[in-house]
């Protein structure tokens, strides 16, 4: 499905994590009211994963936690 011509592109950007040569690499975008997550391999054409702000901060919120446990 195509976006209208007036809607602006969000600002992506790169998890540090990428391009350590792993392969899992992961861009973010913030619009409105929504995270956009998608997999920065896919050129832009793959799927997009849209969640609320509160749930995309519980999230690294508990990555940054178990990955201080290791």
């Amino acid at each position: 499905m195509e976006q209208p011509a007036t809607a602006v592109s969000p600002a992506w950007r790169k998890s540090s994590h990428s391009g350590n040569g792993a392969g899992s690499c992961v861009e973010v975008a913030s619009i409105l009211s929504e995270v956009l997550i998608r997999d920065t391999t896919d050129n832009g054409q793959g799927l997009t994963l849209g969640v609320a702000p509160a749930a995309w901060s519980h999230f690294t919120s508990r990555v940054r936690a178990n990955r201080a446990l290791s």
